[in-house]
């Protein structure tokens, strides 16, 4: 077994490496793979359309999200949830500058509040260049050089000493193979690798300084011993080799953190090395060889650099202002560099703070250049409360896993769920505490209520319901549907509001925390139920620093629609739960589908008998009883009124023939149909009413239920639905206390 694992790492690094080869060899694999010599913005897109795109909803809109942002390389730990409009934003400037169209001298920014997902773009970014770069069509190359072999050499070394067993020294700003060429034939070279594609690849950049110090060494040892073939002698393998590696911080990649310091110039490139200096100075000049190449541009150079928390390097930004541009940084006044590499800056709003402290200057502000060199791509909080509920379950656990499902039902079923989680307490045992069914969703809700704007909700909706519109696209009032897209929602939406870090605080300390409540049999101590999640978050507010009085106030305001909307949730949970064995099966309501579409077609009713004719008995005790439309009034003994007619013609052809138009190319049958796709039908697999139990349990009473009398009909009634409340992901606990709520809550209104 211990032997598997030294097997399946031998095997990750001999996918990841191949071995070095010739530069000939190198352009022979580029032209039979071009991917592989793409320049640094070019490569980037590269690896983002590689793992393709999948539909999501947000804002109430469908749109296609790249799956590179949801980190698959890495099990989704780093994944960005939502402001997938903003992270398409960022691909269109890739693409843009890729094919250099504009925006080359941009340096790309993502701003935005705390707690947005910023920080994860960057380990995401890193997680998918890097996986990508072990994939053969994303290999990603440099050069490594030896100049041993040639005679009168000084060395080549890093350090004091030049190990004679192996004199390969690797190009310490990942200079990409094809800089090797003159500048005339390495155009003609990119000319017919490109061929007719509307992504070509550029290389714009000479060898690095280190690199060209061992060029024009060999080049001159060649020239001094009368060689005629000088490009081909200085490129032999012995001295020069095309070698993979694979794209990483420091290598590909640089980072410049908020806590790195320094003089402006170590920052950016490197320092001299002092002791070097003196050993390898040059007849007077400095050495690049004496350079350490440990500065964020010398680390992203070929691929991405990317500064952390910019704020804090404000300094730096107007030092970057023609980098993108000229594409050229100095290491020292006679010594220069150039760079390939994507530019990005992440901050916070306090950047913006810094960027406008001169903006009263009107003309004459000295920042107006670095600004307009700014391209500001805006991360906001969650307004979607399945990506909420899901940031929540990840801050709280260990889970990674990007949450993607069939159906949106199938999503509203994770987003509802239970949450379990050992808790250590002081003495060192643990304790598992449960996160009753809907506590989360109720964290989830009340975060994303704080976080729209009200200004643009219609009337006949309040901040929940559009809510639910941006999560669904659409909600469901009976056998009305109302579509997000019917309205404008241009408000400021996600740019405030509850962080999830405030949120991941209040239920933990819950999590430490006791309870009162108290059970004969039931665990009941160990449950948080949701109105303690949602009044512990808003008893946070006013102590909590990140919030104004005038914020607290207002969110504190909204927690009564949220509260409302999940008792709403826990209601339909436990009438489900009472009704379990007294619902409509799908065969049932299948069979009256098919008695109206024959009805209103004159057609008959395919059956194991043979053709029938419609039932109008069967459709008028599904009407009547089932459905609850309508009463004996309504009906010529089992004919239907105008009324009816209307009502099957409206609610059900037309929802059948809207199915039948949206399935036309798979050949639509009535046998075809998801019954659930039709809102009268969907209402009833899905709608109880307290007046069906109080119909069909004639000795039920609700203000018995906490402690029913034996040998009732409550007391078996509770029964089965604690029973069936826990095979819906209620614990025994849990679906007791949800219970009671809701029955002390349905006895007011009972009689």
């Amino acid at each position: 077994m211990r032997r598997d694992y030294i097997r399946a790492a031998d095997d990750e690094l001999r996918e990841a490496y191949e071995e070095p080869m010739s530069l000939e060899s190198y352009v022979d694999a580029a032209f039979r793979q071009p991917s592989i010599a793409a320049h640094a913005s070019k490569y980037i897109l590269q690896a983002v359309e590689s793992m393709g795109t999948r539909t999501v909803v947000e804002e109430g809109e469908e749109r296609e999200r790249y799956r590179f942002f949801d980190d698959p390389a890495n099990d989704g730990e780093h994944a960005i949830l939502g402001n997938t409009e903003v992270l398409n934003a960022f691909v269109d400037d890739l693409r843009t500058i890729a094919s250099d169209r504009g925006k080359s001298e941009k340096i790309i920014w993502f701003d935005g509040p705390t707690a947005t997902g910023k920080s994860e773009l960057k380990r995401c970014l890193v997680n998918g260049l890097r996986e990508y770069s072990k994939t053969d069509e994303g290999r990603r190359y440099t050069i490594e050089w030896n100049v041993a072999s040639a005679s009168d050499t000084r060395g080549l070394s890093y350090g004091d000493e030049v190990d004679r067993e192996d004199d390969w020294y690797e190009s310490p700003v990942q200079s990409h193979p094809l800089s090797v060429f003159p500048e005339t034939v390495r155009e003609g070279l990119l000319d017919d690798l490109n061929g007719a594609t509307d992504l070509p690849t550029r290389v714009d950049a000479d060898l690095d300084p280190f690199c060209r110090e061992a060029y024009d060494h060999l080049e001159e040892q060649y020239r001094r011993n009368g060689q005629t073939d000088i490009f081909s002698a200085v490129t032999d393998p012995r001295h020069l080799r095309v070698k993979n590696y694979v794209v990483d911080v420091g290598r590909g990649i640089g980072v410049l953190h908020s806590e790195d310091d320094g003089s402006p110039k170590e920052r950016l490139v490197g320092s001299w090395m002092t002791g070097m200096l003196r050993e390898l100075d040059s007849r007077g000049r400095k050495n690049p060889q004496a350079f350490s190449y440990d500065g964020v541009l010398s680390q992203g150079n070929g691929l991405l650099t990317v500064v952390e928390d910019a704020a804090q390097h404000a300094d730096l930004l107007q030092k970057l202002l023609n980098v993108p541009d000229e594409e050229r940084v100095k290491l020292d006044k006679g010594v220069g560099m150039d760079i390939d590499t994507q530019l990005v800056i992440i901050s916070n709003p306090d950047l913006d703070v810094e960027l406008d402290k001169y903006s009263d200057r009107n003309g004459r502000d000295p920042l107006k250049a670095l600004k307009r060199r700014l391209d500001k791509h805006e991360f906001g909080y969650l307004t979607n409360l399945s990506l909420e509920a899901e940031l929540i379950r990840r801050e709280l656990t260990n889970e990674t896993a990007v949450w993607q499902a069939e159906s949106y039902e199938e999503l509203a079923a994770t987003v509802r769920q239970a949450l379990e989680i050992d808790v250590r307490d002081r003495e060192g045992s643990t304790r598992r505490r449960e996160l009753a069914p809907h506590a989360v969703e109720a964290a989830a809700l009340y975060s994303v209520v704080t976080r729209l704007d009200g200004e643009d909700t219609p009337g006949s909706l309040d901040l929940v319901d559009k809510a639910l519109l941006f999560d669904r696209g659409y909600i469901q009032r009976g056998d009305e549907r109302i579509d997000a897209d019917e309205f404008d929602f241009d408000g400021d939406d996600g740019s405030h509001g509850i962080p999830v870090t405030h949120t991941r605080d209040v239920v933990a300390e819950l999590l430490q925390g006791e309870t009162d409540r108290q059970h004969a049999d039931l665990d009941v101590e160990a449950v948080v139920m949701p109105d303690d999640v949602l009044d512990a978050m808003a008893d946070g507010l006013e102590d909590a620093p990140v919030f104004s009085r005038a914020e607290a106030a207002e969110y504190e305001n909204r927690l009564a629609m949220v509260k409302n909307y999940i008792t709403e949730r826990q209601e339909a949970d436990v009438l489900d739960a009472v009704l379990a064995e007294k619902g409509v099966d799908e065969e049932t309501v299948a069979e009256y589908v098919e008695h109206v579409f024959a009805w209103a077609s004159d057609d008959r009713v395919e059956t194991d008998r043979g053709p029938v004719d419609p039932d109008p008995l069967l459709m008028k005790l599904f009407e009547t009883e089932h459905l609850g439309r309508f009463g004996e009034e309504a009906y010529d003994g089992n004919d239907p009124t105008d009324r009816v007619e209307t009502f099957r013609r409206e609610k059900i052809i037309t929802a059948l023939n809207r199915y039948a138009w949206e399935n036309r190319d798979d050949g639509f049958q009535v046998s075809d149909v998801d019954f659930g796709e039709i809102p009268v039908i969907r209402a009833v697999l899905d709608t109880h009413d307290w007046a069906d139990v109080e119909r069909l349990f004639e000795d039920f009473d609700p203000r018995q239920w906490d402690d029913p009398p034996s040998e009732t009909e409550t007391e078996r009634v509770k029964a089965r639905t604690l029973e069936h409340m826990q095979d819906r992901g209620y614990s025994a606990a849990s679906a007791e206390l949800t219970s009671r709520k809701v029955m002390r809550e349905v006895s007011y209104r009972w009689d």
